[in-house]
């Protein structure tokens, strides 16, 4: 490919948005379409790939405290006698009806627990649904109804119902044999092999997968020869990253380099998926001199590593790139929890007079924490001071800790629609490719996770000079660089608002563009999905909702969008340079590299 195709393809980016629509006509359509790896077996589960949790590095509710949880649902039921009584009283009419086969209630359209005939046709499964269904019903009611959150306490609402949704969720008759169909016509259609299989699956999962139910088939993927597997090497390795220089695709390069900064509770190849499926083949495909960070997964001696160090890190990286590329400036991605670390970088840089920086990109990072958020209402002083202890204590957050905390979030999605896969059905899970990278985490430094929890806590990047990295304070105002900054409508982990807030923190000019999906669909997000949309308004005003009332609609992919700002902001086009590495820096090994494969 020359670069020839390059140009044209940011023109076409440009050229081809479609038109803008009014409000009325806007609405959130996942593009869940481009979440399946190709080829993987199996059907989409684009649930479950909404309700990853991706790149989150701060805080998760121990066992004791989720039962205490559950304790305190019941006394606030009891708190409250004229609305329980009140709301038992309805229930006891619904089941009335239900009994007497009357009763209309039907599970919302999404739920696919009751998606079997069985629940519509056979008169004891509907009642069972049915009967269920109230209940659950009335449990949610209670607990919408304890008044936290119009005390302004979203919080201790937020976690009630979560406690709520985990007993509710727990309890689904589909979760056992008899009060599964569908498990017991595959029962009775395999002369109880399902079964056995179910069993192998759930012994297997006891042994290798701590007890949860596996998500995703991991015989497929391997890293570096079916994922990750563009083109490039390692030219700098230090104790805390790789940086790896990729391939040039096209005879002509635009000047200044870009390096990619990704979260370090996760892999950086969300970024480098299958072909087709890759921004880092996408990028570089248009002629972009692509760099990504590639994070050590921490051991206890890393402990004392902290925002300090991965801020230093990431000045080493980029010094680097513009020494390979002989550029004095460079452009900066930065992704999730690496772009909080990317815009600290940029304050720091901007403290320092340094401006190395021509342009950044920030995706789905929260750099304001004051807005409620599904991960943020655990942030309490008690869970939070308690999860610093632990981590102390053990030297990093254990990746595969958090990651079984953090399913139970998301109990039907991340648990029980596997339980039922694996051990009722005695299927293997699906194989994708987003779901072996969120199940492929590291590990998080004592320190480091400690910083990222005053960051949540105490929202400092709100106030000019209120933190410090590197003997620097930070100003985000002072920040002059252009930058685009991406959230996701439907993002659960870092709430579209929040990144809105935090894109108008910044004293340059903010591109700020709402992709119409989740966290992770957000960042893969290839063009050529039929689904794809997302919002852009060239105003910030300081309410988001009124940005996003003017915004016009584009169908297709930011990654287009992206490419159309980028490329005036990436110099002049030159040769492609022959050979990877140069002026001081030579290739240690080819990409992935050594890092990646390190397990926690």
């Amino acid at each position: 490919m020359t670069l020839k195709a390059a140009p044209r393809g940011i023109e076409a980016a440009a050229s081809e948005r479609a038109r803008d629509s009014t409000a009325a006509d806007r609405g959130a359509q996942g593009d869940d379409a481009s979440a399946r790896a190709p080829g993987a077996a199996g059907a989409e589960q684009p649930a479950a790939l909404d309700a990853i949790l991706g790149a989150n590095p701060f805080v998760a509710p121990s066992l004791r405290y989720v039962v205490s949880l559950l304790g305190a649902v019941g006394q606030r039921f009891l708190a409250r006698p004229g609305e329980l009584a009140s709301r038992l009283g309805r229930l006891g009419i619904e089941l009335g009806e239900i009994a007497a086969g009357v009763s209309s209630l039907e599970p919302a359209p999404e739920d696919r627990r009751f998606a079997d005939a069985a629940f519509t046709g056979n008169p004891f499964y509907r009642r069972l649904m049915q009967t269920y269904l109230a209940w659950r019903t009335a449990v949610y009611d209670l607990v919408k109804a304890d008044g936290s959150a119009a005390a302004g306490d979203w919080k201790t609402a937020e976690q009630l119902q979560f406690a709520a949704k985990l007993l509710a969720e727990a309890l689904a008759p589909t979760n056992v044999l008899i009060g599964n169909p569908a498990a017991l016509k595959r029962a009775f259609d395999t002369a109880g092999l399902s079964l056995a299989r179910g069993l192998r699956n759930f012994v297997g999962d006891l042994l290798e997968n701590g007890g949860m139910p596996a998500q995703v088939d991991k015989r497929p993927f391997v890293v570096g020869k079916t994922l990750a597997v563009s083109r490039g090497a390692v030219v700098r390795r230090s104790p805390l990253f790789e940086l790896i220089q990729y391939q040039p695709l096209t005879e002509k390069v635009l000047g200044r380099p870009l390096v990619i900064i990704p979260p370090q509770i996760n892999k950086f190849y969300i970024m480098d998926l299958a072909p087709g499926r890759s921004f880092v083949e996408y990028a570089v495909g248009r002629g972009i001199q692509v760099f990504v960070v590639s994070w050590k997964n921490p051991g206890r001696a890393q402990s004392e590593c902290g925002l300090d160090e991965y801020v230093d890190a990431c000045k080493e990286a980029t010094a680097a790139a513009c020494a390979i590329t002989g550029n004095s400036q460079c452009n900066v991605l930065g992704i999730c929890a690496g772009g909080i670390t990317t815009a600290i970088l940029l304050g720091h840089l901007a403290a320092l007079g340094d401006e190395r920086v021509n342009a950044a990109t920030l995706l789905v990072a929260m750099l304001d924490t004051k807005l409620p958020s599904m991960t943020g209402m655990f942030a309490t002083k008690e869970l939070v001071a308690s999860a610093v202890e632990r981590s102390r204590r053990q030297g990093v957050l254990s990746a595969a800790e958090m990651g079984r905390l953090f399913a139970w979030l998301r109990p039907n999605d991340l648990v029980w629609n596997y339980w039922v896969n694996n051990y009722l059905m005695g299927e293997r899970p699906a194989a994708f490719d987003i779901l072996y990278w969120n199940n492929d985490s590291t590990n998080l430094p004592a320190r480091l996770h400690a910083g990222f929890m005053r960051l949540f806590t105490d929202n400092p990047l709100q106030r000019a000079g209120a933190w410090r990295v590197l003997g620097t304070p930070i100003d985000l105002r002072e920040v002059k660089c252009d930058l685009y900054v991406a959230g996701g409508q439907t993002d659960h982990i870092c709430a579209w608002r929040a990144a809105y807030h935090g894109a108008r923190m910044f004293g340059g000019k903010v591109e700020f563009v709402l992709n119409s999906s989740g966290h992770v669909q957000t960042l893969v997000c290839p063009p050529g999905n039929p689904k794809a949309r997302y919002f852009t308004n060239a105003r910030l005003p300081d309410d988001p909702d009124a940005w996003l009332h003017e915004a016009a609609a584009h169908s297709g992919s930011w990654w287009d969008h992206w490419l159309a700002w980028i490329g005036p902001r990436s110099g002049e086009l030159r040769e492609a340079p022959g050979k990877l590495g140069g002026n001081g820096f030579a290739p240690l090994e080819p990409a992935p590299g050594r890092y990646v494969h390190e397990r926690g």
